[in-house]
């Protein structure tokens, strides 16, 4: 497949100028609004353990422009395996609120768009929006994250809705700059099509080492998904390791 189309490579070169922007940024006082970004090459991307760029390397930059009140918004692309329905590219366009409600525990309230910009529209409509509410609370070096995520009827979909229920845990081992992490999640409705009666379980468990803005990381990850025996078909959702190399700011 090509590995990233015109489109892409804007979306990418435009993070990337952005992301070049730290040192410049030192020079500016701060203020209520701060930004944040960044690009990560992983070796497959895993949507909730399910591969969309069919086992290939996938880069993913991001931008997240916040301020001090807890409002936010963002956006975050990846290259896919060029499909009609999907194309090679995926966009993800966001916005939300997050707080602290109590001392160690937050909210964080948003909606999403995935537009899926050179998807071909022969196939049908590909964009749909997501409803996702998290709750964290952190107790020492540990942080736990619910994650609900809701679809609605969308054509895109199916006319059919989508819940995604996530769990997610992460703890810095002392003195180091390792963190430790494992989740789990399940999806049942229109994104779960792959999976017998439309509803599957996923997890994972992996470590990350940040040195300075750079930040390596390496996880396990499966689903419950039936495999075919047809490596073609199960490479989107058999069990794999995935390697990630990102640079933040």
């Amino acid at each position: 497949m090509t590995f990233l189309n015109r489109t892409g490579l804007g979306f990418l070169a435009a993070v990337a100028a952005a992301s070049s922007a730290p040192a410049f940024a030192q020079d500016v006082p701060s203020g209520p609004i701060s930004v944040t970004g960044g690009v990560e090459l992983v070796s497959d991307y895993r949507f909730r353990g399910v591969s969309l760029s069919g086992g290939d390397v996938a880069v993913q930059p991001t931008i997240t422009v916040s301020h001090d009140s807890g409002f936010y918004l963002g956006a975050w692309g990846s290259n896919l395996e060029d499909t009609p329905t999907y194309g090679e590219i995926e966009v993800d366009l966001y916005g939300g609120y997050a707080t602290e409600i109590a001392p160690g525990t937050s909210i964080d309230v948003g909606l999403t768009y995935y537009w899926y910009p050179d998807g071909k529209k022969a196939a049908g409509p590909a964009d749909y929006f997501e409803v996702i509410g998290k709750l964290s609370h952190t107790l020492g070096p540990v942080e736990a994250t619910g994650t609900v995520g809701y679809s609605w009827d969308q054509s895109s979909l199916g006319d059919d809705d989508n819940l995604y229920l996530g769990l997610g845990l992460s703890a810095g081992i002392p003195n180091t700059p390792v963190t430790l992490s494992a989740s789990a999640g399940y999806t049942d409705g229109a994104l779960g099509a792959l999976a017998p009666g439309g509803n599957y379980w996923d997890w994972s468990i992996g470590a990350s080492a940040s040195f300075g803005p750079v930040t390596a990381g390496v996880k396990y990850v499966d689903t419950d998904i039936p495999t075919t025996g047809v490596k073609a078909v199960d490479k989107y959702y058999d069990s794999g390791v995935i390697f990630s190399l990102g640079v933040f700011f």
